[in-house]
């Protein structure tokens, strides 16, 4: 029976037995047999009211039990109003406040979300019109320039500010991605992704920056090897990771995309053959607009190395979806640093 795993249960008919076989004695001390028989008939006539009342309480106690795990799952409309004893009613009541007010709570965060990723989506349209006009005019002026052999300096100082356009672009971009991730106005799929058709789509883009950048990219992707997930914006994450393994790798070195798959997980490995990820810089990889020592070497205000925006939208994109995403030095087999490397995981539901 379910109530004897019960502690309190189990103590209430230890104590109860033992009162019991204590009445039974002085029955039997005061009237021999028929006085045993009088306090047995006597206790247990007695002990069913206390029963009754405890199957019943702990009965709803159990319904209680089922209505929070039900609001714990998502349910929003619960009714407290069966309970109808005096302190489990005063819990209930309680309970049915503060799933009420946390419905309201959660009704009003929905609403803020939603209105800051329409405002975030109205501000980055305000800011692309104008962007797309100055790169424009800048493009026409390039190209007046260009005809003027006199302008050398001129046409230098433009294709900068076009470079710098490009960056301004981007970055606007990445940052509206990151906003309406945390707003949670980005609904991403939930549906059986190739690796191999997210390694494609990710890498295309970068095809000619590859080839200026004289860096070679390498993928070594096992066959079938897929996931539940979102392929676009899983693309999106792995094209920034990419591009930020090219962006630190010399030129002849190569990037390269390695994935398989294992009991637990899905696994996408990025690894390059630059100068690795200095010590201090590794927990601070993923943090938004953090700069390692030695992007702020390479760039300048003119030509910014970057502003570390592409690795944290990346973590963004992959924790939304249940992977995870890891960073580390790869090391050859003396120990030594041999490149950067970033570790892909999204795990199976049923292992």
């Amino acid at each position: 029976m379910w109530l004897l795993r019960n502690r309190e249960v189990v103590r209430a008919l230890v104590a109860w037995t033992a009162l019991s076989v204590a009445a039974a004695a002085l029955g039997f001390y005061l009237a021999a047999w028929p006085g045993v028989v009088s306090a047995l008939i006597a206790s247990m006539l007695a002990s069913i009211p206390f029963i009754a009342l405890t199957w019943r309480r702990y009965r709803m106690l159990a319904q209680l039990s089922e209505c929070i795990d039900d609001v714990l799952h998502g349910e929003r409309s619960l009714d407290f109003s069966t309970m109808a004893e005096g302190e489990l009613a005063i819990l209930s009541s309680e309970l049915d406040k503060m799933v009420m007010r946390l419905n309201l709570t959660a009704d009003e965060l929905a609403s803020e979300k939603q209105a800051l990723a329409d405002a975030l989506a109205d501000i980055s349209h305000q800011i692309k019109t104008p962007l797309t006009s100055l790169s424009i005019t800048t493009e026409l002026v390039r190209k007046h320039l260009a005809e003027m052999p006199e302008c050398a300096e001129d046409l230098e100082r433009m294709r900068r500010i076009e470079q710098l356009e490009i960056r301004v672009e981007n970055l606007v971009a990445s940052l509206l991605k990151l906003a309406r991730l945390d707003a949670g106005a980005i609904r991403l799929a939930r549906e059986q992704v190739l690796v191999d058709d997210i390694v494609r789509t990710a890498t295309q883009p970068l095809a000619v920056a590859l080839d200026i950048a004289d860096v070679a990219l390498k993928a070594d992707v096992a066959d079938g090897c897929s996931f539940c997930g979102d392929l676009a914006w899983t693309a999106e994450a792995l094209g920034n990771i990419v591009k930020n393994c090219m962006e630190h790798t010399p030129a002849g070195g190569t990037v390269r995309i390695t994935a398989w798959e294992d009991a637990l997980a899905c696994r996408i490995r990025v690894t390059d053959t630059g100068p690795g990820i200095a010590e201090e810089d590794l927990p601070h990889v993923f943090e938004r607009f953090y700069r390692g020592a030695c992007d702020d070497e390479a760039g300048s205000a003119v030509n910014p190395a970057g502003v570390g925006i592409g690795l944290s939208l990346a973590q963004s994109l992959i924790t939304a979806q249940g992977g995870t995403l890891t960073a580390k030095n790869a090391r050859d087999d003396t120990g030594r640093v041999c490149g950067a490397q970033f570790d892909i995981a999204f795990f199976r539901a049923i292992v």
